[in-house]
């Protein structure tokens, strides 16, 4: 076990953290205003695939979180990209806090849920987000705020520490081993392993990381193989360094036994 502060100690950040992720049912972006460093927007983008009380409550637990800890003070909007505009919870929001609606796209339910989400979030950014804001960032909805979430998370690109894998040697790290996956990391090669739950950055950088990502899944598919989301993630990163890495208190699964390192649970992960 590495100490958490030498782990990440080449990171600008310790406690901070950005979210990414396309989970099963939806993703997540946000925006805000930063008074402090002029004007920022983060947008929350949200993929719903609402299909039952599950998916529901989930999402309302996270708004409700959010709305408490989430760039407190600064203006925050939620896109929320959606199938069904008239099956949403109804979500109450405080102040300096909104939401907008997306339809989603090409509607192809034989085709994978995360890659229609990628599809979905590289057109949006290119049509709408990125004129809208500077910084994007994506969660899973499947996590709660415990603990402010601010502005110290803001960078070009931003990276989410796995919780489990931290304690991990990168021997052990569930990488993509089979070569011929544009995912494919050798032995002996990455640093840590990140999770899909949350990601940041820039709005070119979103748009580069969603290319590379269609571009391997397009790669895999003419070979026949079907790599991770999160897999694709890991290699991105290992050729394209985060400016930011979150430690795994912005996403700690409380299931876990909480080790010294960790000192306070920013957001807790709900598998």
């Amino acid at each position: 076990m590495v100490p958490l502060k030498s782990k990440i100690s080449n990171s600008p950040l310790l406690h901070n953290k950005l979210c990414l992720f396309s989970g099963p049912k939806l993703s997540i972006f946000s925006s805000l205003t930063n008074k402090a460093e002029g004007r920022h927007n983060l947008s929350i983008f949200i993929f719903l695939n609402i299909d039952g009380i599950f998916t529901r409550q989930y999402l309302k637990r996270f708004i409700r979180s959010a709305d408490k800890y989430f760039m407190v003070g600064y203006n925050v909007i939620f896109y929320i990209l959606t199938e069904d505009f008239y099956n949403l919870p109804y979500l109450e929001l405080g102040p300096l806090r909104s939401f907008k609606t997306l339809v989603i796209l090409d509607r192809d339910y034989n085709e994978d849920s995360i890659l229609r989400i990628m599809k979905n979030m590289k057109s949006k950014i290119i049509h709408h987000i990125q004129y809208e804001v500077n910084f994007l960032f994506t969660m899973a909805v499947n996590q709660v705020f415990k603990k402010e979430f601010g502005v110290e998370t803001l960078g070009q690109s931003v990276a989410q520490l796995h919780s489990w894998w931290y304690f991990k040697t990168p021997r052990d790290f569930p990488y993509e081993r089979r070569v011929k996956s544009a995912a494919f990391i050798p032995f002996g090669k990455g640093d840590f392993y990140y999770h899909s739950g949350i990601i940041g950055g820039t709005s070119s950088n979103a748009l580069t990381f969603i290319k590379q990502y269609l571009k391997g899944i397009a790669n895999d598919s003419t070979n026949k193989l079907d790599s991770s989301y999160e897999g694709h993630l890991n290699k991105y990163f290992l050729i394209n360094k985060p400016t930011r890495v979150l430690s795994p208190e912005y996403n700690w699964n409380p299931k876990f036994k909480t080790p010294p390192q960790i000192k306070h649970i920013k957001v807790a992960w709900l598998p």
